[in-house]
């Protein structure tokens, strides 16, 4: 039986072909949201430290606004989880949405009485819509196939290529739209992305229908549609039950941790052996292409190999980056490559990591586990985003990344010790 939209009544029942035409409607849906969204964050984001230095009027609280609405994308994802784990994925997507695209006009206020408290406030609430980014690929994973879970997340990761890419190149002119008016014009991209965020919302509110969670529950065996097991609690549960969750929760974590701590330091690395902002770009840009530009690749080997090899070349690829990236000094081409290999090992660990999540838990408790997912991930990256600049200050950028490689030993310890202790669960699920 599946679920009416928006509502936990039966529907008549759906057979394989309509699943299928299902999952790939949904699949549609949610890349169009990915690439709306996904456009809407990067091309203000890359403005918040020149807008939070005007208005302070001091450069020492520049990263502040960037980190508030990582701590807002923190925030936001348990109570997120909790509202898909009750009504589904499209009220919670489309309420994350909306309130990014309120903390938007928050900022654009801020910025127009150049109000620093109003500032940070407003980035928090942006950072919802980073959040509705991350959870739509675990939408995705809804009614795809066991067998086909880490592609179907896959390809919604990728569609925030065009975003990634094409945001930061929007900023100048989405600034100059509002030269002249009373609005300044490094608020002028908050502006465009509070636009981008209600279109996003809007397009998920109309075609995301049936729910793909609210169908996939009423497909599940009866046993798994109890109300009792969709819970945050039952969600800690489910994670503290399974090894494999646990590793997925660390892989997640760790990966987005080692990524954020290493990138968000190389601009100052860079521009310290002599490059200029055209090459810190070029790096960059090579940087996010791995991110995202080969996820589907990450998502086939993951379901072809299993979720467990790829985590293990996760950490591979992220060592070898560290390594790259934290010996480079004045090769602009090794530090290229190492930034490459940062974005495809992240790329890596992401898509197996949530796959292996959604593998691992009972389907009542999935949504909570994966608001506990990003929640964590989140988390660790702010901190491992403030520490870096402290490593970077201290020991210099090479330590930095001996730092990130050490993180992913118990990572890959972990992964090994799984993959011993639970070979054939792991292989059943995917792993």
């Amino acid at each position: 039986m599946t679920a009416s939209p928006g509502t936990d009544r039966p529907a008549p029942p759906l057979d394989l072909p309509d699943v299928v035409r299902l999952q790939r409607r949904t699949s549609w849906v949610l890349i169009a949201g990915q690439i709306l969204g996904g456009l809407g964050v990067p091309i203000s984001i890359a403005l918040a430290p020149v807008l939070a230095t005007e208005i302070s009027g001091t450069e020492a609280l520049s990263g502040l606004a960037s980190t508030a609405a990582v701590i807002g994308t923190a925030l936001v994802s348990l109570p997120l989880a909790a509202l898909m784990t009750a009504r589904g994925r499209r009220p919670g997507l489309v309420l994350a949405y909306a309130i990014g695209a309120v903390g938007a006009g928050l900022v654009v206020l801020a910025a127009t009485i150049r109000n620093f408290p109003l500032l940070l406030l407003g980035m928090a609430a942006f950072g919802a819509a980073s959040s509705a980014n991350l959870q739509a690929r675990f939408a995705a994973a809804d009614l795809a196939a066991p067998d086909r879970r880490a592609r179907a997340i896959s390809v919604v990761v990728w569609a925030s290529t065009l975003g990634a890419v094409l945001g930061p190149n929007l900023s100048a002119p989405a600034s100059r739209s509002f030269a002249g008016t009373a609005i300044p014009e490094t608020a002028g991209p908050f502006v465009w992305a509070a636009a981008v965020f209600l279109l996003t919302g809007t397009l998920i509110g109309a075609l995301l229908r049936p729910d793909p969670l609210l169908t996939a529950r009423a497909l599940a065996a009866p046993a798994e549609q109890t109300r009792e097991g969709r819970s945050l609690r039952a969600g800690f549960a489910a994670v503290k039950a399974s090894p494999r969750a646990r590793l997925a929760l660390v892989t997640v974590a760790v990966s987005h941790t080692v990524m954020v701590s290493i990138m968000v330091m190389t601009p100052m690395d860079l521009g310290h052996h002599g490059a200029g902002l055209e090459l810190i770009g070029l790096v960059i840009s090579i940087h996010i292409a791995g991110m995202f530009a080969f996820s589907p690749l990450m998502g086939w080997l993951a379901d072809r190999l299993g979720r467990l090899s790829v985590i293990g070349l996760a950490a591979g690829l992220l060592s070898v980056a560290a390594l790259l990236a934290g010996t480079a000094g004045p090769s602009h081409g090794r530090s290229m490559v190492g930034l490459f290999l940062l974005g495809l090992g992240w790329s890596a660990g992401m898509v197996s990591g949530s796959a292996l999540l959604t593998d691992s838990v009972p389907q009542p408790a999935r949504a909570a586990v994966q608001g506990l997912s990003d929640l964590t991930m989140n988390a660790s990256a702010g901190v491992g985003g403030a520490a870096a600049g402290l490593v970077m200050a201290q020991a210099g950028y090479g330590w930095l990344n001996v730092v990130g490689a050490a993180l992913l030993l118990p990572m890959a310890t972990l992964a090994l010790f799984t993959a011993r202790r639970h070979p054939v669960v792991a292989k059943a699920a995917g792993g």
